[in-house]
């Protein structure tokens, strides 16, 4: 995994190699950087047309140090600061962006570069906030973004998100693991985290219980449960209202029918004993009836759990929320044994509604923020996904795609975290999710990119694993 440190850890950071190295050895190791991967793009430097934007601050520092180095190869360069760029190079071969750093404050307003001209940004996009991701002014778009040392939130969220193209990380002798407690999951992670079964492995090792689907809701409990079969779930057992039962055919679940008459939560904890998780509310309605056996599983199951659509809805305003949750730890406590976990899939609306106030520019904030005060994981979903733990552990996945943007690929998501929580027992809850979520965005990259529907995903999420796993490397 990537870390991903704050712009305040980084200035930190900084300070410390500067004691430690010197910072003329640092600017060096940065502009070297720059300039090979500038290289790259311009495919040699003999003879190449390179404008370098160069601020007063280390970023400029870097700049200048990369164009030496081209100037060194052949290119020629032009450096000049943002204040005092009057005319551009003809025919430029690339522009440098090196005006501005992380720590920028006010409004950027770059030249207007030719169409056409790609653009090589320093650190981040100048003019974009680095722990929030919102651009001031008009910053250039980057085609690709050199990045010191590790991530910044602001290059993985909003504006930045969409401006720093493609991110290519640095090493400059800075070592942000250690301080950094936000982390960009990668494809490799999925093998070197997520458990193979074991050759003697049974099918309630993996087992999964989902309580989901209502009369005319069916379609959101049959995609939950074939997100959870195709990411290795053994077991499945699909509880659901009588009515949404006979009208269900998932030949490969064991279908059981809930009185929703009665306490039928009972007949839950009953029916998934011997499973390792649950999965509670894609389509399960929201009656009151609905809403009060809801939240009684969420108190009484002893299981980790994966809260959705209308389990979120149950569990009411910010307050009862974070209540229900803190008597579920408090039933739930046991000084040798980790709490089960209960895991929260929001998107944005559902997010708000539980914070108390709408989901602002730096979702990664929010989302550790709103894990603190509820006392459970909460995964954000969008385009960029954020999993949050109580103590501030965060995963950011990056890997999704507009394919994503269709109903029901929330219900095949839940039923996967489902399958990898059930997989990955002993491992932290929150990076399963993570995982899943992962995995769901490098799946829809395999689908039609038009007309992708959540009933195709499940199949391509199995070829996405299978083909990790058999060490073809994913599409």
């Amino acid at each position: 995994m990537i870390p991903v440190v704050t712009v305040s850890q980084m200035r930190e950071l900084d300070a410390q190699a500067h004691r430690e190295v010197g910072l003329q050895v640092l600017v060096e190791r940065a502009g070297y950087a720059v300039a090979l991967y500038a290289l790259e793009m311009l495919h040699g430097g003999y003879g190449r047309k390179v404008l370098v934007i160069a601020g007063k601050g280390n970023n400029g520092e870097d700049g200048r140090v990369a164009a030496r180095i081209l100037q060194d190869r052949g290119a020629m360069v032009e450096v000049v600061t943002p204040p005092a760029l009057q005319q551009l190079m003809p025919q430029l071969d690339l522009v440098i962006d090196a005006a501005y750093g992380t720590g920028f404050h006010g409004t950027y307003e770059p030249p207007a570069i030719p169409e056409g001209v790609p653009v090589l940004a320093v650190d981040i996009p100048s003019g974009v906030h680095g722990d929030t991701g919102e651009a001031s002014g008009h910053p250039l778009q980057a085609r690709a973004t050199v990045v010191m040392a590790a991530m910044k939130p602001g290059l993985l969220q909003g504006d930045g998100a969409r401006l720093a193209g493609k991110l290519q990380l640095a090493d400059i002798g800075i070592d942000a693991s250690q301080c950094a407690g936000i982390f960009l999951v990668e494809d490799s992670d999925v093998p070197l985290y997520l458990p193979e079964k074991s050759r003697d492995a049974h099918k309630w090792e993996s087992a999964v219980c989902i309580v989901a689907g209502s009369p005319g809701m069916t379609g959101a409990a049959s995609m939950c449960a074939k997100g959870a079969l195709r990411s290795g779930a053994g077991m499945v057992r699909l509880m659901l209202a009588d009515l949404a039962a006979a009208c269900l055919h998932v030949p490969e679940v064991v279908s059981i029918a809930l009185d929703g008459h009665q306490d039928w939560s009972r007949q839950v904890l009953d029916e998934s004993a011997k499973c390792r998780s649950a999965v509670i509310g894609p389509g399960a309605g929201r009656s009151s009836e609905t809403v009060r056996e809801i939240r009684r599983l969420v108190r009484d199951l002893s299981i980790p759990m994966v809260l959705d659509a209308d389990g979120l809805y149950a569990l009411g305003t910010r307050e009862d929320a974070a209540a229900l949750l803190a008597e579920r730890n408090h039933k739930h406590y046991d000084a040798n044994q980790p709490l089960p976990p209960v895991i929260l899939t929001p998107h944005n609306g559902e997010a708000a509604r539980l914070a108390g106030h709408p989901i602002g520019a730096n979702r990664i904030e929010e989302t550790r923020r709103l894990a603190r005060f509820l006392g459970a994981i909460v995964l954000l979903k969008g385009s960029t996904t954020v999993v949050a733990e109580p103590d501030g552990r965060t995963y950011v996945v990056t890997a999704g795609s507009p394919r994503l943007a269709t109903a029901g690929t929330g219900d095949v998501l839940s039923g996967m975290i489902g399958a990898f929580l059930a997989r990955s027992a002993g491992t932290p809850p929150a990076l399963p999710a993570a995982l899943a979520a992962h995995v769901h965005g490098r799946a829809s990259w395999l689908g039609r990119p038009t007309g992708l529907t959540a009933m195709d995903l499940p199949d391509l999420v199995a070829d996405w694993l299978s083909s990790v796993a058999t060490g073809m490397g994913p599409g």
